[in-house]
């Protein structure tokens, strides 16, 4: 029996800060070093951060990021850690993991499958490493291997995946295997997806039965560059089996989650593999010795500890509340506001904001406690404030309703009663002076008054823009975040208007679709978070038919009779942009899919889709940042790009719509 201790750390880094960054992997080693772990995998691109985008190709950067890991190693006493940062080698630049050794560097794994699809552009800044090769590096007159390296320290083989490294079909893994490697780390940054974790441990698991191998897996947590939320979710797991798994979605600076394995169980498990068939002579080239005292440990046994919100039915609805809320948490603290503020229309996109700015605020002193809570958010808090998660929200969050004439009392007594509710500041605006100056300018230098008739669209806008400077200005006085409240469903088609609903700094739902976001609410309404429960007063908003409330209250408009049901217009967003089905196509499965509706009916929604995407792509590129929620996001700048000016599938349209004509009913 050979037990190791080994650790993976999830950390909470921002692109670029180096003495946060560097205080992080400080304290994580040291909380390793203290649960008397030997191995300490930590994140992918640690050092720098992963979201450092085109500042990656600074010299400047590789520079301190080089200076910060000589830093480091004095700190590695004892331990081997592994920490990632780019590294120039050759002309190039890569994106390596360094294997530091009781204070000593031992050597450097490039990546060598780089993430260049879906929010991932790797290949703009590094170059994927030959998987075979083995070349030196010369740092401060001393030179060291750098290559797809196998550490053999005190008799115990260690090899690298660097994320996407283990997710493709020629991965590291098999050469690590082939050459009887014991442990295997992976230090990944693998952002939040909806069901993504569940892929995640699989893979995690599968790898350890597969390669015959211990596997320790290492992530990034927390909304690191703005966009990107990281669960954390350290794994470790060894024969098959996952024996450790650190929490998810934490609101901590890191998390360290140890285990214990036995290499010689490993091992012999190994030998049982049909498809393991050594190649010593070949992986000599790659293995770097030296010599590693692991301590005797006494034995221990870890089980992977899940939150109870995780095994539940509501699993979606539980990920979204808890990414989000700590997505706005992190975008609060890091970006240095002092606060939110929502214009709340009692509708079900503003309403779903201001109760994720809610939830960051109950989930955060939950799991901080309220003086460490508070001690995070010290640039906005700097006065002292009663004990108390309402206490709280009252200092973070100001709810504004902005009334015109086309408002309803049941918008506003909806907006009031939530906003009592959560507790947060609240203020009612009369923004219809501004509206009606705006129109009779206008119509002064037009010579004729302008109306509902001949000016719809026009007059819907100016009151959805009148609502605009006041709000920023209130989030201008108070140096706070101001929310945009936008939902992915509106963005596809543009039903928003510029300058006006999509004002703020940030946009936290514009990743999520319209229909999930009235079955979220409802959950609020009914059950509510685990350790949260449920919110009553959500009763008159989800009640409502969602409506823009911008035409006057008699035409009784609502979003769905402008567009479509939200349901259908979600479907055809995911077979037209994600699955990429040109419209005859996606009139074809929509016909066996909502066989209730008309060949005509259908016909003319996906017309109107097609038109409305390719004449709104301006529109996806003014939003402000959004998180990215699912691998089907809209967002230009992360996943979704499409040319501003198109053909607009004119062709396309005319044969589906003479293709519906011809169908038999």
């Amino acid at each position: 029996m050979h037990l190791i201790n080994v650790a993976a750390a999830a950390l909470n880094q921002t692109p670029l800060d180096w003495v946060g960054n560097a205080r992080n992997i400080c304290d994580a080693i040291t909380s390793a070093r203290t649960q008397g772990a030997s191995i300490a995998c930590l994140p992918e691109l640690c050092i720098t951060g992963y979201g450092c985008e085109d500042a990656f190709l600074s010299a400047d950067a590789q520079q301190r990021a080089l200076q910060i890991l000589k830093d480091l190693v004095q700190h590695t006493k004892d331990l081997i850690v592994s920490i990632g940062l780019p590294l120039f080698h050759g002309g190039a630049l890569y994106n390596c993991v360094c294997i530091i050794a009781d204070q000593r560097i031992l050597g450097f794994v490039p990546k060598s499958n780089l993430a260049g699809d879906g929010i991932h552009y790797e290949p703009r800044w590094f170059k994927a490493w030959p998987l075979r090769r083995v070349s030196e590096i010369a740092i401060d007159g001393k030179t060291y291997p750098i290559g797809n390296l196998i550490f053999e320290l005190g008799g115990v083989r260690i090899g690298l995946e660097i994320c996407e490294d283990a997710w493709v079909a020629n991965r590291p893994g098999r050469e690590l295997s082939i050459a009887a490697t014991d442990i295997i780390l992976n230090p990944s940054a693998s952002h939040f997806a909806f069901g993504k974790h569940e892929v995640r441990r699989r893979l995690v698991m599968e790898s350890s039965r597969a390669l015959g191998v211990s596997y320790v897996y290492a992530n990034l947590l927390g909304n690191e560059a703005g966009r990107v939320i990281y669960d954390g979710a350290a794994l470790i797991s060894s024969n098959g089996r996952m024996i450790a798994e650190g929490p998810r979605l934490s609101y901590s600076d890191f998390v360290v989650t140890t285990a214990q394995v036995d290499v010689d169980t490993t091992r012999m498990n190994r030998t049982r593999l049909a498809s393991f068939q050594p190649d010593d002579h070949e992986c000599d080239i790659t293995r770097v010795r030296e010599a590693f005292a692991f301590p005797e440990v006494q034995p221990w046994k870890s089980e992977p500890q899940t939150a109870s919100w995780e095994a539940g039915p509501h699993l979606k609805e539980e990920e979204f509340a808890r990414t989000v809320a700590l997505g706005l948490f992190d975008y609060l603290r890091k970006s240095l506001a002092n606060g939110f503020v929502v214009s709340l229309s009692g509708g079900a996109d503003s309403s779903a904001v201001a109760l994720l700015v809610w939830l960051a605020v109950r989930f955060g002193i939950d799991e901080l406690g309220f003086d460490d809570f508070v001690e995070k958010l010290s640039h906005a808090v700097r006065c002292k404030v009663p004990t108390g998660p309402d206490a709280m929200v009252s200092k973070l969050l100001t709810c504004v309703y902005q009334a015109t004439r086309n408002s309803s009392q049941t918008t506003e007594h909806a907006a009031r009663t939530l906003a009592a509710a959560l507790k947060a500041n609240y203020m009612r605006l009369d923004v219809d002076p501004m509206v009606e100056s705006y129109i009779a300018e206008l119509s002064t230098h037009l010579g004729r008054k302008l109306n509902w008739q001949d000016d719809d669209i026009a007059m819907q806008n100016i009151q959805a823009r009148a609502r605009a400077p006041s709000v920023w200005l209130l989030a201008n006085v108070r140096n706070a975040l101001l929310l945009a409240t936008s939902n992915r469903s509106e963005a596809a088609v543009g039903y928003a208007t510029m300058d006006g609903d999509t004002c703020g700094g940030l946009a936290p739902i514009a990743g999520i679709d319209k229909a999930f976001l009235r079955d979220w609410l409802v959950w609020m309404f009914d059950e509510g978070p685990e350790s949260v429960g449920r919110v009553p007063e959500l009763d008159q908003v989800i009640s409502q038919q969602p409506t823009a409330e911008l035409r006057p209250q008699e035409a009784s408009q609502t979003d769905e009779s402008d567009l479509m049901p939200y349901r259908l217009l979600d479907w055809i967003e995911r077979a037209a942009i994600r699955d990429k089905h040109g419209p005859i196509d996606v009139f074809r499965r929509m016909r066996i899919e909502f066989p209730a509706y008309t060949k005509e009916q259908l016909a003319a929604w996906i017309d109107r889709f097609f038109r409305l995407w390719a004449r709104n792509q301006w529109k996806r590129e003014r939003y402000a940042p959004s998180f990215h929620l699912d691998d089907e996001n809209l967002d230009p700048k992360t996943w979704c790009r499409f040319p501003i000016l198109s053909g607009g599938f004119e062709q396309e349209l005319t044969e589906m719509n003479q293709l519906q004509e011809t169908v038999e009913i």
